[in-house]
C-alpha cells in the first residue's frame, strides 16, 4: 500500500501570515497587528502605551504592564500589517496551487474580520464575502480547503478588555463565531480544525521570561479548558449544520528523546510529553482529562472552574482526525552544561546524532515516522501533517528562479518517512499540507528571508519589494511528486 489515491496532498498558510490588509474590509485588531519584526537573534515585540502616554514594548513572552494597551507605534515595523497581500492576490495565488496539482489548502479564517470586537452581535458582511470568494476559487480548482477556525488571532478587544480564553465568557463569543461560519460557509468547506496548536499555550507559558507562579498556572490551564469546551461545541455544532463536516485538533507535534538513558532523563522527556504535547490531544481525541493531569494541576495548585456540562460536551464533542506540525524534534535531559538548541519557540538540548539549520532546528524525518506510530496508536484516528517545511535563505536570481535544492532534499525525506509510516507501518495517515507553500511572514521571527514556500514572493524584511510571485525549483518538485502520488521524489 502507498499512498492512496484519494490523499490529500497541499500546502499550508495562516491569515495573519500571509493575508495582510490589516484594517482593511472592517477587519478588527488582534496582537499580531502590534507585533514588530525580529531576527534568529534578536526578538519580536509587542508595542503599547501607558494610561499616560508613554510607550513601550515588551517581549512576545513579557507580561504586559498594568495599565497598558497594545498600541500601533510610530518608528516601529510591523510586518504582518501587509505580508504577501494574500488578500488582495488570493486568485493569483489559488492558480499557482492549482498548477503544482494541490488536492488541499489549509488556510485560517481571521476571527477579527467576521467580528472585529468578537462582541459584536451581527458579523461583518465585507469579511465573510471575502473568505466565500476565496473558497469559490478554490472549488473552481477542485481544491478542498482545510480552515482552521482560530489560529493565533483572538480580537485584540476580547484579550485586553475580557481577560482573552481565562474568562469563560468568551466560550460563548467564539461558539457564535464558529456557528456563523460553519452556516456561512456549508456545503463550501468540509474539513475545519479548532485551535491552531493548542498545546502551546503550555509551550508559549514555558518560555516566557517572568518567574512562573501557581496564578500563572491557574491561568494557563483555565485558558485550556475553556479552549477545550470550545472546541467540543464547535465539533457538535459542525456535525448537525452538516453531516459532511470533519473537524480535526491541531497539535504542535514536537517530538521529544531522552539526551541519555538515565531514568532521570527518560521520566523527564515522558513528562514533557504528558505536559506539552499529549495533554491537550488527550481531551480532544478522547473527550476526558488524562490520569495525570491532576498531578499536573497539584504541582502548581490549580483548580479548574470544571462544570458537569462541560465535561458531557468534552465527551460528546472528540475531533474527528488529529493533525499536527512536524518541523523538528528536541532533546530532554536534567544534566547540566548541554549544548542547547532552538526550533519552533521550544528549548531543549542539541542532539549530536542530528544537522541542524540556521535557524536551529533540527533536520530530523524519522522522528516524523516515530510521531505518526505513537500517536497513530495512541488514538487511532486519521492523521494530517498540517505542517512541515524547512525555513532557509532563498535567492532570487536575475533570470527569476530560485534554486532551493535543500528544500526539495528536506521534504523528500520526509515524505519517504510518510511512505514508510503507511506502507510498513499501516497508519492511516490522509493529508499532507506543507507550511508556508507561499513565502509569509515567519510567526516566530517576523522575517520575511526566512523563507518556506514554493513560491517565492519578492517582498524583503523591510516590506520593500515588487511583492511579484516566482516559482522555485522546489515548485516544481512538488508537482511532480504530487502527480505521482508519492512515487516520484527524485
Amino acid at each position: 500500500m502507498s499512498f492512496p489515491k484519494n490523499f490529500f496532498w497541499g500546502g499550508a498558510t495562516a491569515a495573519n501570515q500571509c493575508e495582510g490588509a490589516w484594517n482593511v474590509g472592517g477587519r478588527g485588531m488582534t496582537e499580531t497587528d502590534v507585533t514588530t519584526g525580529g531576527t534568529a537573534t534578536t526578538p519580536r515585540y509587542r508595542t503599547y502605551v501607558m494610561p499616560d502616554g508613554t510607550e513601550g514594548k515588551l517581549s512576545q513572552f513579557a507580561s504586559k504592564p498594568k495599565g497598558a494597551k497594545f498600541a500601533v507605534l510610530d518608528g516601529y515595523k510591523y510586518p504582518n500589517h501587509e505580508a504577501i497581500d494574500f488578500y488582495h492576490h488570493y486568485k493569483e495565488d489559488i492558480a499557482l496551487f492549482a498548477e503544482m496539482g494541490f488536492k488541499m489548502f489549509r488556510m485560517s479564517i481571521a476571527w477579527s474580520r467576521i467580528y472585529p470586537k468578537g462582541i459584536e452581535e451581527e458579523p461583518n458582511q465585507e469579511g465573510l464575502a471575502f473568505y466565500r470568494s476565496v473558497f469559490e476559487e478554490l472549488k473552481k480548482y477542485n481544491i478542498e480547503p482545510l480552515v482552521t477556525i482560530w489560529h493565533f488571532d483572538t480580537p485584540l478587544y476580547i484579550e485586553e478588555e475580557m481577560g482573552d480564553w481565562a474568562n469563560r465568557d468568551v466560550i460563548a463569543l467564539f461558539d457564535k463565531y464558529a456557528k456563523t461560519i460553519l452556516t456561512e460557509y456549508k456545503g463550501l468547506v468540509h474539513y475545519w480544525l479548532t485551535f491552531n496548536e493548542i498545546n502551546n499555550t503550555v509551550n508559549f507559558f514555558d518560555a516566557m521570561e517572568d518567574s512562573k507562579t501557581d496564578a500563572g498556572w491557574q491561568n494557563v490551564y483555565q485558558h485550556l479548558h475553556n479552549k477545550f469546551v470550545a472546541s467540543a461545541h464547535t465539533v457538535k455544532m459542525a456535525h448537525e449544520i452538516d453531516p459532511e463536516n470533519k473537524v480535526g485538533c491541531m497539535i504542535c507535534g514536537t517530538l521529544s528523546y531522552a539526551l541519555t538513558c538515565d531514568p532521570q532523563d527518560v521520566f523527564a522527556k515522558d513528562e514533557k510529553w504528558q505536559s506539552g504535547v499529549l495533554y491537550c490531544s488527550d481531551v480532544q481525541c478522547r473527550g476526558y482529562y488524562p490520569y495525570y493531569a491532576q498531578k499536573m494541576w497539584d504541582a502548581h495548585n490549580v483548580k479548574l472552574d470544571i462544570t458537569e456540562q462541560d465535561l458531557k460536551d468534552l465527551k460528546e464533542g472528540c475531533v474527528d482526525f488529529y493533525t499536527f506540525s512536524y518541523y523538528s524534534s528536541n532533546c530532554i535531559t536534567t544534566h547540566k552544561d548541554t549544548e542547547t538548541a532552538s526550533g519552533n519557540m521550544i528549548n531543549g538540548a542539541k542532539n549530536p546524532y542530528l544537522e541542524y539549520s540556521d535557524w536551529g532546528w533540527s533536520y530530523d524525518p524519522l522522528g516524523l515516522r516515530i510521531y505518526l506510530n505513537y500517536l497513530y496508536d495512541r488514538y487511532e484516528k486519521p492523521m494530517m501533517i498540517v505542517e512541515n517545511g524547512l525555513g532557509a535563505l532563498d535567492v532570487l536570481n536575475e533570470d527569476g528562479t530560485v534554486h532551493d535544492d535543500y528544500r526539495i532534499d528536506y521534504l523528500r525525506k520526509h515524505v519517504k518517512a510518510m511512505k514508510d509510516a503507511i506502507e510498513i507501518d499501516h497508519v492511516d495517515l490522509i493529508g499532507y499540507t506543507t507550511w508556508g507553500c507561499i513565502d509569509l511572514v515567519s510567526a516566530g521571527t517576523g522575517e520575511m528571508r526566512k523563507r518556506y514556500g514554493f513560491i517565492y514572493v519578492d517582498i524583503d524584511d523591510d516590506l520593500k519589494g515588487s511583492g511579484k510571485r516566482y516559482r522555485k525549483d522546489s515548485f516544481y518538485w512538488y508537482k511532480k511528486c504530487i502527480a505521482s502520488d508519492g512515487e516520484d521524489l527524485d
